[in-house]
């Protein structure tokens, strides 16, 4: 069945679908959504997704809205334990980070970011530093195992990698971070890897 994924390209929530379909060998029709002229915001779009948010997942009769709801439906739709345990305590332990990039993840980086590259109006000093403050507890985690949930790479790692990767296009350094740095390094030598394209002049 044919794949649809509604998406931006600077959008790391959209990125981060897009690197899975990539790392899984999957075919999909890309459909960039408008954004600044606020297509995401017009009728037909608000059908796939009343929240108005890219990305959107269309497969088969199903519309999944929500970049890490997307995560988890792929791994299921096509039976990949290997990103997605099925054992309690792995699919907790790949939750706890799919939550991160929801939070603190999306509250530091992510903001922070949004501000440099999209104008918006958040604290700045107050974004970047949560950035640091989560980016310090990945570095700590990746001390102990080369991927968040161990020694190969699950959806935790799709979904905290892009906005941690463009992290210094907010104004957050990863110099001080040198296990986030090899890990990044890591999810960027996976095979079928596609970056999210950089900020303009960057």
């Amino acid at each position: 069945m044919a794949i649809k994924l509604y998406s931006f390209p600077r959008s790391g929530h959209a990125h981060r679908v897009r690197l899975f379909l990539s790392l899984l060998g999957l075919d999909y029709e890309l459909i960039d959504v408008d954004l600044p002229g606020g297509e995401h915001k017009q009728p037909e779009f608000l059908q796939l997704n009343p929240f108005g948010q890219i990305p959107v997942l269309v497969h088969a009769d199903h519309v999944i809205p929500d970049a890490n709801a997307i995560l988890v439906y792929l791994a299921k739709a096509f039976d990949r334990a290997d990103w997605l345990p099925g054992d309690p305590a792995g699919a907790a332990a790949v939750q706890r980070w799919l939550s991160v990039a929801a939070g603190p993840i999306a509250y530091g980086p992510a903001r922070a970011r949004l501000i440099t590259e999209f104008g918006a109006t958040f604290d700045a000093a107050e974004a970047i530093a949560a950035a640091h403050a989560i980016l310090g507890l990945l570095d700590a985690e990746l001390q102990r195992h080369p991927f968040l949930v161990g020694d190969s790479p699950t959806l935790a790692d799709i979904a905290c990698y892009s906005y941690v990767a463009h992290a210094p296009e907010g104004n957050v350094s990863l110099d001080e971070y040198d296990h986030v740095r090899a890990w990044l390094e890591r999810i960027e030598a996976l095979p079928e890897f596609v970056p999210m394209p950089p900020a303009p002049g960057a």
